[in-house]
């Protein structure tokens, strides 16, 4: 559902039918921020995704080219923590979540790897 709480019913109907979740978050400053606080999307999202009986779960970090510098390594283990964190609490094992950096503007790291 991306972005907009008008398409979390056709969230939920997807969702209740996957075996896999592909949770996006954007690294940009302020946006992840915005997703991961208290009543964010980022976390409605894996809420929703893990009552729905989706157990298995990846996370995608976009964005990575608006970090500052570009590409921060520090800034993605930074969101990998405080993502990893938070699916803990709902009932997610962390380190069974695989954490993909990316960067959909540029194409970095979709179809081949990256070397940012």
């Amino acid at each position: 559902a991306p972005g907009h709480r008008d398409f979390i019913k056709n969230m939920i109907t997807g969702t209740s039918q996957a075996d896999c979740a592909v949770l996006i978050v954007a690294a940009g400053t302020g946006e992840f921020e915005a997703g991961i606080s208290k009543n964010g999307q980022t976390r409605e999202h894996a809420l929703l995704a893990f009552t729905l009986g989706v157990k298995q779960l990846i996370v995608g970090v976009n964005k990575m080219d608006s970090t500052e510098p570009a590409y921060s390594e520090t800034r993605f283990e930074e969101i990998k923590k405080e993502v990893s964190s938070y699916i803990k609490k709902i009932g997610y094992n962390p380190v069974a979540v695989a954490f993909v950096p990316f960067s959909g503007w540029h194409g970095d790291n979709i179809l081949e790897p990256s070397t940012k």
